[in-house]
């Protein structure tokens, strides 16, 4: 069966399992970059989430959850600072996030998992996490823990560990014992150059480039994605499942 066969096979089926979802309301507009790299740019803020929170400035639960779903994901999925894949991977999916948004949380638990169980683990397609630190200074702080942790090739862990021990926005959940908790959960296995890395003026450095890049493409909100391809097209879209992912990635490839 040849490749375009096999997307297609794939495609199929991924609609049949979410022929629920509505999609009428899909929009699109064009996006000039003006170089020869051609991205497509997906602001995906498409869902509600209503947080409740105390909002007081109390430390983060340091008994973490969901590490082991973590580690199955992502075992044996090579990863350079917080890229995720094969680093030959004709298609990059560029996720802009920020750590504390909860729509950011519900994609790595219910949307990309797919995504890189398919995508990713066959090598069509790596994923970039770049910060959008959009929400408050702790979204900063914890992104600039997780690059350092990219560093020693556990950022995506990192990532996954705090999306599942997500607290409230901007309730002083994410301080240094809880960093340093994700970073242990995470095999981060030098702490102290950990900690040394997330304070560093490189680690800085990176959390202003990703912000840089997200207001470059015109992104307003958490999580954004934009995909480089061979056969990737111009434009902006809102969309909101895995399907509309996998398929922007195949267009791509």
């Amino acid at each position: 069966m040849s490749n375009k066969r096999e997307r297609e096979k794939r495609r199929e089926e991924r609609l049949q399992q979410e022929s629920s979802v509505d999609t009428k309301d899909r929009r699109k507009r064009l996006l000039q970059l003006g170089s020869a790299a051609v991205f497509i740019a997906i602001a995906a803020v498409v869902v509600l989430i209503v947080v409740t929170g105390t909002g007081d400035d109390d430390g983060g639960d340091v008994n973490l959850e969901e590490v082991s779903a973590a580690n199955q994901l992502l075992d044996g999925i090579p990863q350079e600072d917080l890229v995720l894949g094969d680093p030959k991977a004709k298609v990059t999916l560029i996720e802009f996030g920020d750590l504390q948004c909860p729509v950011c949380a519900q994609y790595a638990d219910e949307v990309l998992p797919p995504v890189i169980e398919d995508a990713v683990k066959s090598g069509e397609a790596k994923i970039d996490f770049r910060n959008f630190t959009i929400i408050g200074p702790q979204s900063a702080t914890a992104a600039a823990a997780a690059i350092a942790a990219g560093e020693q090739g556990r950022g995506w862990y990192f990532l996954e560990i705090f999306y599942h021990n997500q607290g409230a926005e901007n309730a002083g959940y994410a301080d240094d014992a809880f960093l340093e908790a994700v970073a242990k959960a995470a095999g981060v296995e030098d702490l102290a150059k950990w900690n040394k890395d997330r304070k560093s003026k490189t680690a800085q450095k990176q959390v202003q480039k990703g912000f840089n890049e997200a207001q470059k493409f015109g992104f307003e909100g958490t999580p954004s994605f934009a995909i480089e391809g061979p056969n990737a097209e111009g434009g902006i879209e809102l969309l909101g499942t895995t399907t509309d992912l996998q398929e922007s990635i195949e267009e791509a490839g």
